[in-house]
């Protein structure tokens, strides 16, 4: 695993090491220590998969407020996404920037996103499957987001015109 820094403070894109051959690959996709090494304390408590049926789908941004905030790594197993990570800590020097990437099958990326980040992404491709490795348990009272469209973020989707659920529709500005 390739631990890629960027500009936000936390946030790393993963990169994961192939061992490949005639049969296929086979690459590590978690590791505690290695994660450690990286200065990533991360406790897997929880692991979710979804799967998105049509391009243009936008979900979140989403994340749990304290003292249920959850550190996760996004993976997409099939298809494209184009993922969004929000800095949500208030302390932070980067509060309200954020970051967005492609995910996909063929670059196998992944995104580790600390306690404190609202997540979402956009569908590329139809079927799109990911899968999250969560460091907190879902909790339903503790759940909430920021509006994809806010302005204050000015987020640049790449599909116009999202299929968007009418709850996240309707999540809250940051102001």
């Amino acid at each position: 695993m390739i631990f890629n820094k960027t500009e936000i403070n936390g946030l790393y894109v993963i990169d994961l090491e192939l061992k490949t051959d005639e049969r296929g690959y086979f690459t590590r996709v978690f590791c505690k220590d290695e994660l450690a090494k990286a200065g990533i304390g991360f406790d897997i408590v929880q692991v979710n998969r979804s799967l998105t049926k049509k391009r243009g789908t936008l979900r979140g941004l989403h994340y749990q407020r304290e003292p249920k905030w959850e550190a996760k790594i996004v993976q997409c197993l099939r298809g494209t996404i184009y993922n969004v990570a929000v800095d949500l800590r208030k302390d932070s020097s980067t509060f309200g920037k954020w970051l967005a990437l492609e995910l996909s099958e063929e670059n196998k990326k992944m995104l580790y996103t600390p306690k404190g980040f609202a997540n979402g992404f956009q569908a590329l491709t139809d079927n799109c499957e990911l899968l999250y490795f969560m460091s907190e348990f879902y909790s339903p009272k503790h759940t909430t987001g920021v509006r994809y469209n806010d302005p204050r973020l000015n987020i640049s989707w790449p599909i116009e015109n999202p299929i968007i659920s009418d709850t996240d529709k309707n999540l809250p500005f940051l102001d």
